[in-house]
Formats: structure tokens, sequence, C-alpha cells
């Protein structure tokens, strides 16, 4: 996600390339760091633990699915199958909708229970007048809420940008795509299967008599793992 939506920014387009081991490597060791902070947070921080990892876990989840239909989705319309391009974007059309309308509801609720900012500053309130709210037990507990808060809610805010940010490039895609009739693809050349298996458990009479044709040339026409 991190190397796609970089790589739409003007002078970035190399880090699209997955085969550019410095773009590679720098975008997976800060990606890597940034999670890896978190779970250093989480280790050393109770309230940083669970409190801040499994909500972002969750929406990274799902954010990261869109990406992949994304992907899918534009793959489809470049090669102009554009009558198939439902089977991704009907999934890719729901995960966006519940996500990113999730992820608003996470960004700009003014409800502390479900919302990082709200919680924020619920703390940071109560904090200033000297209260101490659950989960937090001290002082420095509720210090440790106002700050893990505000991380929570400003990598939800990146990570639906990030999202937004290629699904917007891709879109631009498929609209050339669709005007075009199809645009060039790096994907490999299909390659006819030489092997032959009957499509159901049972082969039909003509499929049996290929089979035996295939036995009796010595071949074996079934594909590692199928039996029948």
């Amino acid at each position: 996600m991190f190397s796609d939506a970089i790589g739409n920014l003007p002078g970035l387009g190399k880090f699209k390339d997955p085969s550019w081991r410095v773009g590679a490597w720098l975008c997976s060791l800060i990606v890597v760091a940034g999670w890896g902070s978190i779970l250093l947070m989480g280790v050393r921080d109770p309230l940083g633990g669970i409190y801040t990892l499994f909500p972002l876990f969750g929406i990274a989840n799902q954010l990261l699915a869109a990406i992949a239909l994304t992907v899918v989705f534009t793959v489809l319309m470049k090669q102009g199958k554009f009558k198939w391009a439902w089977v991704a974007g009907v999934p890719l059309a729901w995960d966006l909708i519940v996500t990113l309308s999730a992820s608003y509801q996470k960004i700009f609720s003014d409800n502390p229970k479900i919302v990082y900012f709200a919680q924020h500053d619920a703390f940071v309130t109560a904090r200033d007048a000297g209260k101490i709210v659950a989960p937090a037990k001290t002082a420095a507990d509720m210090d440790k809420v106002v700050f893990n808060t505000m991380i929570q809610g400003s990598l939800s805010i990146i990570y639906a940008s990030l999202v937004i940010i290629v699904f917007v490039a891709a879109m631009v895609v498929c609209v050339k795509a669709v005007r075009a009739g199809g645009l060039p693809t790096s994907e490999a050349e299909d390659i006819p299967s030489k092997i032959f298996a009957p499509r159901s458990f049972r082969p039909t009479a003509a499929e049996q008599q290929v089979l035996d044709e295939w036995k009796e040339a010595g071949l074996d026409p079934t594909p590692v793992g199928v039996h029948h």
C-alpha cells in the first residue's frame, strides 16, 4: 500500500515497480519500523497494546483487501475484460463503502467510546481537571491514553488516505482502458493447459474415452492432487 501510494506522487513513480529493490527495501523498512514501534509500545506500555493494536490491525486488514481488489479490478479493465470486471468490482465497492464509512466514523464521530479523537479530547479534559478515567489508573496512565489515541487517530487517517489515493489512481487508469478498449499490461500471457481432467467427479462417456486414450498412450492426464 505504501509503495503503490507514494508511487502515484510526482517524481516517485519508480516506487510502483516492485522489482526495484531499493524502493522495495526502503518501503519495507519504513512500514516494518512503523509497526515495530507500535509493537514495542504495546510491550512497554500495556495501555498501548491491545487498545492501540487491535483496532489498527482490523482497519489495515480491510483496507489492504480493498487495495487487492482494486488491483484485480484494474487488471481486468486493462485487459479489456469489461464484462467480468464486476467479479472484483462488486466486493470492492462493498469493501470500500463499509471500511471507509467505518473509518469516517472512527475519525469524525463525537462518541468517545468508539472514536480516537473524541476519546483523546475526553481524556485531555479529564486529565486537565485532575480526574482519572478507566482504563487509566494513574495520572501517568492518562498521559499514555492521550498519546496513544492520537497515534490511533492519525494512523487511521493515513491508512484511509493511502487507499483513497490508490483507488482514485486506479479509476483513472480504468477510464483510460474503457476509452481505448483495453491497455497494455505486464501480466504474463495465458498458456493453454496440456492437462486433461473431467469437469466433475464423474467423467462423462466422452471424457472417459479421452481418459482411456491418454492412458493407452502412457500419459497421466490427471493433475497432481486430483483423483477420480
